[in-house]
């Protein structure tokens, strides 16, 4: 029986042996605690019928535990330097397809077409480069793949910022967005002390489970996302201030903004971080007959 990848040991000896160093612009952080992988192929809850996108394998940690209980493992990675690597330490797994692709520019559409025929059942599971985490994620999102939904390890201040609720400090466009989309929980939180190099920060894996229907309705996507973003733009600002000065011509047409929070129901001396993403679904349908 081959051993596992993510231990400290293995993981050194195939550095090693491939010359390989971390690029920091890449933001490589290798997982070296089997435990911990293992966990987070659980929180997927995978069966042998699934399909499993993996985002920057590094050395295949995390692809060989979700090769041992998907079907089907497809997983992009932008370092050429570890092309060879990954073909060596996954070669026990044929149901592996590792492809030489910045994610960010891939047309992941198609190549779910192509490569999970078969599987109907289909989840994102990933150690996210903590320097494009948020890009990644809308992507996968905005472009609404038919995935189950997302497991991914991400910096423990994301998490927080991406499941956060009303109120919070944390609460901001980014929550939103992505509770638009998903329910968002955190499942995990995960000590420095299990990647190699160790990152300055904590992490947190997160589940984001796609929703059948978006939890709101609103008129038009893109224009929510838009007001969502600018009623955060200062934080300390009122949401009248915020979108005053964020929306196309706010100014001059302030009183067309003080009439559509009236309409939704919403005191123009609170700030965006009170409101809930059914108070943000009024305003901006109050909002898009003025600005369209």
């Amino acid at each position: 029986m081959h051993k596992d990848i993510a231990t400290p040991m293995r993981t050194k000896e195939i550095l090693d042996k491939y010359g390989f160093s971390f690029k920091k612009s890449l933001g490589q952080n290798f997982l070296i605690d089997t435990n911990i992988l293992n966990r987070i192929v659980d929180h997927a809850e995978l069966t042998d019928h699934s399909g499993a996108i993996e985002i920057g394998p590094g050395i295949g940690a995390l692809t060989e535990q979700l090769a041992k209980r998907a079907e089907k493992v497809v997983a992009f990675e932008i370092d050429q330097r570890l092309l060879p690597i990954l073909e060596d330490t996954l070669s026990p797994y044929p149901n592996v397809k590792v492809i030489h692709s910045d994610v960010l520019k891939a047309d992941v559409q198609a190549v779910m077409k192509q490569e999970f025929e078969k599987q109907e059942d289909v989840m994102v599971v990933a150690n996210l480069p903590y320097y494009v985490t948020t890009p990644i994620l809308m992507k996968l999102l905005e472009e609404r793949l038919p995935i189950r939904g997302i497991v991914c390890m991400l910096q423990k201040e994301v998490g927080d910022r991406i499941s956060a609720k009303p109120g919070t400090k944390e609460y901001g466009s980014l929550s939103i967005a992505v509770q638009y989309y998903t329910k968002a929980e955190t499942v995990m939180i995960v000590p420095k002390t299990v990647f190699m190099p160790q990152p300055n920060v904590d992490s947190a894996v997160i589940r984001l489970t796609l929703h059948d229907e978006p939890p709101v309705k609103v008129k038009d996507e893109k224009f929510f996302f838009h007001v969502t973003r600018s009623s955060f733009a200062q934080r300390r600002k009122t949401i009248l201030n915020n979108l005053t000065s964020q929306l196309p011509d706010g100014k001059q047409k302030k009183e067309s903004i003080q009439a559509a929070l009236r309409q939704a129901g919403v005191e123009e001396s609170r700030r965006g971080e009170t409101l809930t993403i059914e108070e943000f679904a009024q305003l901006s349908n109050a909002l898009y007959p003025y600005f369209h």
